[in-house]
């Protein structure tokens, strides 16, 4: 939640470099809002309001006690879990998953996702890209490449915002770098710090209304020192992101009806699994949704800990009788939320992770890192669901079907947001341009 404190206070003669720099960072990334929003101004800003919603399981969650469970493997492979029918005839998933089981309909399957890395971290998942061989500056995430694409729906709220807390972990509590775009297409983290409210301390309504002289008089410092023309329309829309409520509204689950929270399962803030990953906080999935409505054109998250080896820390049975009724509530409502919202062609909604894990059971009752094939569900977008594509061997080690890269994952959500993958470009520090994808990666034709 961002908060900004009530009540009037006389606005000190001075405040400190460090201090705005502090409050302009809250707001988009870490550099001036002015600079932001001329950055993201010069790829000019479609009139059109799509959104993705991206679910990062971190740790690995495995696909075959999930979605591709194998019932007729040999003991050491299938595992405890029995399949259970869903809504739509020919889908099986796992019994702990009975609400996407009933609404099977509405989302897609990916059985077959090659390519992974075995790297714990959701750089794979934020960029659709493998980590070594970066050009300078690094890769940009999906995130900041839309920012950078199409900028703002709405002034007065970032493109990119990430809700992944701090984590012991840092890997997985990536929210999507912006590699060599630069810090103006960063994400906008409201929980960088854990799940405390993000308060201005100190600034009311009235001090921030004073900082007009203080932000004209830094950015004018800024187009001395670095010779970049400025202009009145980036001020104000930089005054329009601090002063606005928009998105501190969209971040005060307060104002939720607290019906519609416990429709999504509230959940903990507290750290899933060994406490060095993210928690099973189903109030993310519903700030997911107040976000993409209030304008967010990409919102990450990062669910749980999947990363189960077996015990001491629990079996990976018991850790997914833990997590998988979880994510089946908070998903499936989120889903639905977004339908009676109105929303569900315009946000396309992906949950995924790092990798699968191992078809045979290890000593410990645990699964171990497998990136030979992993899964994905997908959903809204308006996408063809209710459907599964691609298929694994009878132990679910390797695709046997239609084997689908990373690649072509982020094509098709390029596409949902009305981005041609194969023409658009993003410029590189050496003033390269760079495609979105790699090999001509296309949508997948089964959704599109």
């Amino acid at each position: 939640m961002l908060t900004i404190l009530g009540g009037r206070q006389q606005m000190c003669g001075h405040a400190s470099r460090r201090e705005f720099l502090k409050i302009g960072g809250l707001a988009l990334g870490g550099l001036s809002l002015p600079g932001i929003l001329r950055a993201e101004a010069a790829a000019g800003v479609r009139s059109s309001h799509k959104s993705v919603i991206m679910i990062f399981l971190s740790g690995g969650p495995p696909h075959q006690d999930m979605v591709d469970l194998k019932p007729d493997a040999p003991a050491e492979f299938r595992g405890e879990f029995n399949p259970i029918r869903t809504s739509v005839p020919g889908i099986d998933i796992c019994q702990h998953l009975p609400l996407l089981a009933s609404k099977m309909s509405q989302f897609a399957i990916i059985r077959s996702m090659v390519g992974a890395e075995e790297r714990h971290a959701a750089f794979q998942c934020m960029t659709g890209r493998r980590f070594g061989g970066q050009p300078a500056g690094g890769w940009p995430s999906f995130g900041s490449t839309v920012s950078r694409l199409q900028g703002p729906a709405h002034p007065a709220v970032p493109p990119f915002v990430g809700l992944a807390p701090r984590m012991r972990t840092s890997s997985w509590a990536d929210p999507g770098q912006p590699g060599f775009l630069g810090l103006a297409h960063a994400p906008f983290k409201p929980n960088a710090e854990g799940m405390a409210d993000t308060v201005l301390r100190g600034v009311t309504l009235d001090r921030l209304a004073d900082r007009r002289a203080l932000l004209h008089n830094f950015d004018t410092f800024r187009r001395q020192a670095e010779g970049t023309p400025g202009g009145d329309r980036f001020l104000q829309q930089a005054l329009d992101v601090l002063t606005s409520s928009r998105l501190a509204e969209a971040l005060d689950l307060s104002r939720e009806d607290p019906r519609v929270r416990d429709r999504y399962g509230r959940g903990s803030p507290e750290p899933a699994g060994y406490g060095d990953a993210g928690p099973l906080l189903n109030d993310y999935f519903l700030t997911a949704r107040r976000l993409v409505e209030a304008g967010v054109r990409c919102v990450t998250l990062a669910y749980g800990r999947w990363d189960w080896h077996g015990r001491p820390h629990g079996s990976t049975f018991e850790n997914a009788r833990e997590h998988l009724p979880m994510l089946d509530r908070g998903l499936t409502t989120l889903i639905d939320d977004l339908r009676e919202r109105g929303l569900d062609q315009d946000v396309s909604v992906i949950v995924w992770g790092e990798f699968g894990r191992t078809p045979r059971i290890n000593p410990n009752a645990g699964r171990d890192h497998w990136p030979s094939v992993s899964c994905a569900l997908l959903a809204g977008g308006g996408m063809r669901t209710g459907q599964v594509i691609g298929a694994t061997d009878r132990i679910a080690g390797q695709a046997r079907e239609r084997p689908v890269t990373f690649h072509e994952v982020f094509a098709t959500l390029y596409h949902n947001l009305g981005i041609d993958p194969n023409h658009a470009t993003v410029t590189d520090l050496t003033g390269r341009p760079n495609f979105l994808v790699d090999g001509n990666a296309q949508p997948l034709r089964e959704l599109i």
